[in-house]
């Protein structure tokens, strides 16, 4: 189960739920891996629908990674992700804001 407090999202791969966060590690990777000079370059880019599957993929990646999830970040190329695109997409839009927003309580 995942804590909004901690800035985690679930994301369920091949039938595992998998829990995603964005540690200051994982944001470093991601930074370098979408080419963005700064973090508020990045959000400002999915902020207004700016992003490819790359960029969904590399943030799920990105996610797994901090979260501690099992599934190597190669083999979610080929992984069935519940929802589909769409399920990655708001998956990977939800862990950005919850990186950089205080949950509601």
């Amino acid at each position: 189960m995942s804590n909004p407090w901690r800035g985690e999202v679930n994301l369920v791969v091949n039938g595992q739920v998998c829990v995603m966060r964005l540690t200051l590690g994982a944001l470093a990777g991601l930074e370098a891996a979408l080419a963005e000079p700064s973090l508020v370059a990045l959000v400002e880019r999915f902020e207004q629908g700016r992003f490819s599957s790359t960029d969904v993929l590399a943030l799920l990646k990105a996610g797994l990674l901090g979260g501690g999830c099992p599934v190597a970040p190669e083999a979610l190329d080929h992984a069935d992700i519940e929802g589909g695109p769409m399920g990655a997409a708001r998956a990977a839009a939800e862990l950005i804001a919850r990186a950089f927003v205080v949950p509601a309580s």
